[in-house]
């Protein structure tokens, strides 16, 4: 069987991805940050056959990003990166520790991750990463400098990893979502979510399956000569 490890499982793109991947037949090592709730609402739509272990850790704190690659107690095929929080604010008030903790959850901590299994994929000559970045950070977002920032980072990072590891036989992509309607975009006012719609060519918010979907996709096989790809999920916006 093939075991993949899902950062970020509790929040609303995580929890569908590690349900649709358990009907696909994969096995599963959910991560959650502190929302022990929503970790069981996860659980509560995948099959328990399918969840090999979960994982509490903070990922902007260095020390439990390495206690949960000491933790997985078992072989890693694909990592999916979906962990991340959104920062609104002018760039000129935010605070340096918040500077910080986006840097460490969003770059740092996938890199140690990926490191970690990196190895093991490599000398399997097989595995996946896919991370789930976002619309801003190819075009940047007014009040949301950081998380733009570290999103582009993520962005590079898959395009520079794909091209070192793609002769091991590893695939690295990522999924970039424009507007989902999930509980990042809670912080928005009706008017304000219409508005982004209307601009939107499919006049409609994106659903966290259509994240999913896309996941499934790149995990599959039949994506096999796809590459360093940032696949947009922006409904033309």
């Amino acid at each position: 069987m093939k075991n993949v490890l899902v950062l970020g499982a509790s929040g609303d793109i995580g929890s569908i991805i590690s349900a649709d991947l358990a009907k696909e037949g994969y096995q599963l090592i959910l991560h959650y940050f502190k929302n022990k709730s929503s970790i069981e609402k996860t659980l509560n739509h995948v099959d328990e056959t399918k969840v090999l272990q979960t994982i509490q850790a903070d990922l902007s704190n260095m020390e439990e990003v390495h206690r949960l690659c000491e933790e997985v107690a078992y072989s890693v095929y694909a990592i999916v990166f979906v962990s991340g929080n959104a920062q609104f604010g002018l760039f000129q008030q935010v605070k340096e520790t918040d500077m910080e903790k986006m840097l460490t959850l969003h770059v740092r901590a996938p890199w140690i991750i990926t490191q970690a299994f990196l190895p093991s994929m490599i000398k399997e000559k097989s595995g996946k990463i896919i991370f789930i970045t976002s619309i801003w950070g190819d075009i940047g977002a007014s009040n949301e400098v950081i998380y733009s920032s570290v999103k582009g980072a993520q962005n590079s990072f898959v395009r520079a990893l794909a091209k070192e590891i793609g002769p091991s036989g590893v695939s690295v992509n990522a999924v970039s979502p424009g507007f989902i309607d999930t509980k990042m975009n809670k912080h928005l006012q009706n008017e304000e979510k219409e508005s982004i719609i209307s601009s939107i060519p499919l006049n409609r918010a994106g659903l966290a399956s259509d994240v999913s979907h896309t996941v499934s996709f790149l995990m599959d096989e039949k994506s096999s000569y796809i590459q360093g790809e940032i696949v947009h999920i922006t409904g033309g916006w």
